[in-house]
């Protein structure tokens, strides 16, 4: 029964909804910000679970509803749909799905992209081009201008043709299609690329879709993903594919970032090469002005972009893989940093070192094992450990960088451990360059063929993890004093809480650390470390 004021305001989108919004100022930020440039009342319907709220921005979480009438109390998602309820038992109104798609304007005034099949005939209006004539293709004898409308509307010989309908004098259209056209549905040609009659054969999409895993960047989100929802959809309901989503999961990739300079007075970027370290300060080399510097994504009006080519003539193609992969998570942004690269560029020469010194002192014969000595163990259990670790990163969230981690520690392993008659040794050799091979895939491929394998390393099986090699025989335990940690031991890794206890009171560090004191107490954490409480 309240009165509401109407307030006429631009940022209301005319095209969206009805038009016409009901401004709830305490819980849409547009709506108090504009309350607040207007000294509008701001009456809050929802609070925290809490109760407590201060109104420095608008709240928009769910909550418990208030100044509500008979809704108070409510969850605010229990409160929609009760007064929606109510709405509907007063007359007010009732529920509804909106869906906020707009037409989607396909043209474009420019050459590239898909001619648009279509004939413009002064009798029979618009005529599509007939099955027979198609595909329209692009002319070659083009110029563009970069004026007027599209390049194509001045070659009279390709846009003035004969109506297929009627045989009148008629035109061409000259527009073509924007190119969301093609990657709308471009994945299921993927599944028949060599098609010159249909766009896929039904058994072959339906074969291999859906796409497993989808990579793009996350300013497709909106319109080039929800249009393959789309098309996909249309396609399923004319019964051309038996899917009803085109990719399972998404994976958005993070924005490659540059080192960027910046005169803050001026705001202009300053390339790099103009830059000098002064005083430690970064200044510019022409003017001595200190200059602002941080990482920003990479653009040629920053300055701050990496040329790959210089990238890859002098590191390689495998160490700008290994970086990009190793810096960070592939959802988040990377920051370009050549020390990372060089760090990179000695992992891989550890590598290519490692592997080509176990080639030079292999036995002709490697001897069978009857028995793994302790080395050899703790070598198996680095292999199998790197294979475990390596294989579940790549299921799962796709975390490339632990899993070079894990590739640097098992290297590090079978650098310790130089036992090169030992066919363990070599299972590591082979299990590190295989695991190395989705990331370094040209490094791995030599050093494989340097081995002796005439079968590219790409076709080889993924390693299978043994269980009982990662079983622990012994673990080490820290003796600590007081908290402070004062050697270690090794024991086995089945002992109980008496028998840690007992190992570390008589063991040499214990015995030396401990002379002339009382224990007043002993605390064991499994697994980990026995501490004693003197006085």
């Amino acid at each position: 029964g309240e009165e509401i004021p109407i307030l006429i305001a631009d940022y209301v989108l005319y095209e969206y909804g009805t038009g016409a919004v009901m401004g709830v100022p305490a819980h849409d930020s547009r709506d108090f910000k504009f309350a607040q440039e207007n000294n509008l009342p701001i009456k809050i319907v929802i609070t925290p679970e809490s109760g407590e709220i201060e109104l420095k921005e608008a709240y928009t979480e769910a909550g418990i509803m208030i100044n509500s009438a008979q809704f108070n109390g409510l969850n605010s998602q229990e409160g929609k749909t009760a007064i929606i309820d109510y709405a509907t038992a007063q007359g007010y109104g009732k529920a509804r799905i909106q869906y906020r798609l707009r037409d989607w304007l396909i043209s474009r005034q420019r050459y590239w992209g898909c001619p648009i099949p279509v004939i413009h005939c002064p009798n029979c209006g618009t005529v599509p081009v007939p099955i027979d004539n198609l595909p329209v293709t692009l002319p070659e004898n083009v110029e563009f201008s970069g004026r007027g409308a599209s390049p194509l509307a001045k070659l009279e010989d390709w846009v003035n043709v004969d109506c297929p309908r009627c045989g009148t004098p008629a035109k061409r259209e000259t527009d073509t299609m924007d190119t969301f056209i093609d990657s709308s549905w471009y994945f299921l040609r993927y599944t028949d690329a060599k098609n010159e009659d249909i766009p896929f054969q039904f058994e072959k999409v339906n074969d291999w879709m859906p796409v497993d895993q989808y990579v793009g960047g996350i300013e497709h989100a909106i319109l080039h993903l929800l249009y393959s929802r789309f098309f996909t959809k249309v396609l399923r309901d004319r019964g051309l594919v038996n899917v009803d989503e085109p990719f399972n999961r998404l994976l958005t990739q993070g924005m490659v970032q540059g080192l960027t300079y910046k005169n803050p007075e001026t705001g202009k970027y300053v390339p790099a090469e103009n830059v000098i370290y002064k005083e430690d300060k970064y200044c510019d080399k022409d003017t001595g002005e200190v200059l602002s510097f941080f990482f920003e994504k990479m653009s040629k009006s920053k300055y701050n972009g990496v040329d790959p080519l210089k990238v890859l003539e002098k590191y390689g193609a495998d160490t700008a893989r290994m970086f990009i992969l190793f810096t960070a998570p592939p959802e988040k942004d990377l920051q370009w940093d050549d020390a990372g690269v060089e760090g990179q560029f000695r992992f891989l020469n550890r590598v290519w070192r490692l592997v080509s010194e176990y080639i030079e002192n292999k036995p002709k014969q490697v001897k069978k094992i009857e028995t793994f000595s302790k080395t050899d163990k703790d070598l198996r259990r680095a292999i199998h450990t790197a294979i475990k670790e390596i294989s579940e990163d790549l299921e799962g969230d796709y975390q490339f960088n632990t899993a070079i981690s894990e590739l640097m520690k098992l290297s590090n392993a079978l650098g310790d451990n130089k036992c090169f008659a030992s066919p363990i040794y070599r299972e590591g050799i082979e299990t590190l360059l295989i695991l190395l091979s989705l990331f370094a895939p040209h490094l791995s491929e030599e050093l494989w063929q340097a081995l002796g394998h005439s079968q590219s390393i790409h076709l080889q099986p993924w390693p299978k993890v043994d269980p009982t090699a990662l079983i622990v025989d012994e673990i080490t335990l820290v003796i600590q004093i007081l908290g402070k940690t004062r050697g270690t031991i090794q024991v086995p890794a089945s002992a109980d809480k008496s028998t840690l206890e007992t190992l570390a009171l008589e063991s040499e560090i214990a015995q030396r650390y401990l002379e002339g004191k009382e224990i007043k107490k002993v605390i064991v954490v499994p697994g980990k470390l026995v501490n004693f409480v003197v006085v």
